[in-house]
């Protein structure tokens, strides 16, 4: 099922450092399970890593020391690609569907990851001992939808790290009453990646007072 696996691009090392061979790893677990899983689609493997793998990669140095949380973890997109990447970061994978989990279970276990944890929960209904520091997400909602599921995570002056596609701008627009009511501050569009990965990646970053 690998076979048509993309051929690993110049740009992971760099962005993985020491943590290459983990990344290296994962990426070969997705590729041989995801599909039969319906973790990714048929026609993913051949731009597994650069559309993927490094395009959650990029984000690793917006991710602060501390516990983050990935709403809608997945396949393990973002969270456990940024969990390889930051080991110093400690990573609570939010994920309802419970073939999911087990996968994300497994991975952490074949990786051997000690800052991950995962819980089984919908974002709304996620029981948490602590509030977190960062919430991220990839690919689950638009950003109005995202922020009543997010920003009631965070405690007073955590962050909102939500991955986005190139009409982010736009969805900030159309957020702009869950900003306000939900005291969200310094909203910002990021671009990452430019001339080190194929298409950029976006991110919309805010603050929660």
């Amino acid at each position: 099922m690998s076979d048509n696996l993309e051929a690993e691009p110049a740009a992971a090392a760099g962005l993985f450092g020491a943590q290459i061979d983990v990344a290296r790893a994962f990426t070969r677990n997705l590729a041989r399970q995801g599909e039969e899983l319906g973790l990714i689609g048929p026609l993913e493997l051949p731009r597994l890593w650069s559309r993927h793998i490094l395009n959650c990669a990029i984000v690793a140095p917006l991710m602060r020391p501390g516990v983050v949380g990935d709403v809608g973890s997945g396949a393990g997109l973002p969270g456990l690609v940024l969990a390889i990447a930051r080991p110093d970061v400690s990573f609570i994978l939010i994920e309802p569907m419970e073939r999911r989990v087990a996968w994300l279970n497994d991975q952490v276990s074949a990786l051997s990851l000690p800052n991950v944890t995962v819980l089984r929960a919908r974002a709304e209904d996620a029981k948490l001992q602590e509030q977190l520091d960062q919430v991220t997400a990839r690919a689950v909602s638009a950003f109005k939808s995202l922020i009543p599921l997010t920003a009631p995570l965070l405690r007073p002056g955590g962050e909102l790290v939500l991955m986005k596609g190139a009409g982010a701008p736009a969805e900030v627009e159309a957020a702009a009453k869950a900003i306000r009511r939900f005291h969200l501050t310094n909203v910002e569009v990021i671009e990452l990646g430019t001339g080190v990965l194929q298409d950029v990646t976006r991110v919309i970053r805010a603050t929660v007072d």
